[in-house]
């Protein structure tokens, strides 16, 4: 259970730990000035890894050799620490994105026989759920297609028909014209697993199907055999 969980109670705390230590800093400058060397990282990268390396060191202040010495048991310690102070797993998951390369680099100049990172699992990220469009958004999607062309009609009725029926795109693209029940007022949509689901269409959605269909497909599909609702 975390104890300190806002962004100002958790820098008061890292002010708190021990000064860096003068061979740390040295190994943690060595180190970024190899990685811009090698990598080109950019500005903020250096900075962040440099904030995530001297965090741990002066957590440590020299226990287990410090940097230099510290296994997999102190850095788990560390970890185990930062999320009971109320750290994100994101945050977690950057610092050991940092760990790691700074421990490689390490085993690259001989200094190290192992990275002491490499068992430690990344911690599991949340899902970040999608941002749904305001109103005036969804309003300004709608408006945007040129109805008085036949493409624009076109793209018209599918943001309708998307918009009413709570299509993925994936459902719209492969959605057959015989889909479309006008006189019922209907669409049968078939999803994941290939269970199929009936969605009434609702009166807008249906206005601009109907002048899709009556004005605007024939246009696009001429002669030919197009199946899908929003070829053309």
């Amino acid at each position: 259970m975390a104890v300190i969980s806002t962004p100002a109670e958790r820098r008061q705390l890292v002010q708190q730990l021990p000064a860096l230590r003068a061979d740390d800093s040295m190994r943690i400058q060595r180190f970024l000035d190899a990685i811009w060397a090698e990598n080109g990282l950019a500005r903020a990268t250096l900075d962040s890894y440099r904030r995530d390396l001297e965090g741990l060191a002066r957590w440590l202040d020299g226990r287990e050799g410090g940097l230099a010495g510290v296994e997999r048991a102190g850095l788990f310690d560390y970890l185990a620490w930062r999320t009971r102070h109320g750290w994100s797993p994101r945050s977690n998951a950057r610092l050991l994105s940092a760990l790691r390369a700074f421990f490689a680099d390490g085993v690259r100049r001989g200094e190290r026989s192992e990275d002491p990172g490499a068992l430690l699992d990344p911690p599991k990220l949340p899902r970040l759920l999608p941002k749904a469009l305001a109103e005036s958004q969804i309003d300004a999607l709608l408006a945007a297609p040129d109805v008085g062309s036949p493409l624009g009609l076109r793209d018209r009725a599918m943001l309708e028909l998307m918009y009413a029926a709570g299509l993925r795109v994936s459902e719209l693209v492969l959605l057959p014209a015989t889909a479309v029940n006008l006189r019922q007022g209907v669409l049968r949509v078939t999803g994941k697993g290939s269970k199929e689901r009936l969605v009434p269409l609702g009166e807008e959605s249906q206005h601009w199907l109907e002048r899709y269909l009556q004005h605007s497909r024939p246009q696009l599909v001429g002669k030919g055999r197009v199946q899908a609702l929003a070829d053309g």
